[in-house]
């Protein structure tokens, strides 16, 4: 039996993250979700994606992330990994997870 695959779409400083990973779970850490496993596409690949390089950078050392619960969009089991890539937020279409229970959200004065 294969092992799940799993596309994480999530905020980080003003872009829209989309990774591939193999292990996903709720952290010991209150309110992070934890990643780990990264899946990247081949370098053999004749068409290179900056965008999924720029990735395969800012991931090269990391073993595990840990993700504000806020800042998870959508997490997906896929059948095979794809193109993880970086994109700026377009319009109005993605909203922040809603705040924890008990937490008041910051006013605007």
């Amino acid at each position: 039996m294969a092992k799940p695959i799993f596309r994480v779409t999530f905020l980080n400083q003003g872009k829209v993250y989309e990774v591939y990973v193999k292990q996903i779970f709720q952290s010991d850490l209150y309110g992070f979700v934890e990643i780990e496993e990264f899946i990247f596409g081949e370098r053999s690949q004749l068409v290179v994606d900056p965008s999924e390089e720029k990735l395969k950078s800012e991931f090269a050392e990391v073993k595990r992330s840990f993700i504000p619960i806020t800042s998870v969009i959508r997490i997906d089991e896929v059948e095979k990994e794809g193109v993880g890539k970086i994109c700026d937020i377009k319009g109005d279409k993605v909203t922040p997870f809603p705040f924890p229970p008990g937490t008041p959200p910051k006013k605007n004065s």
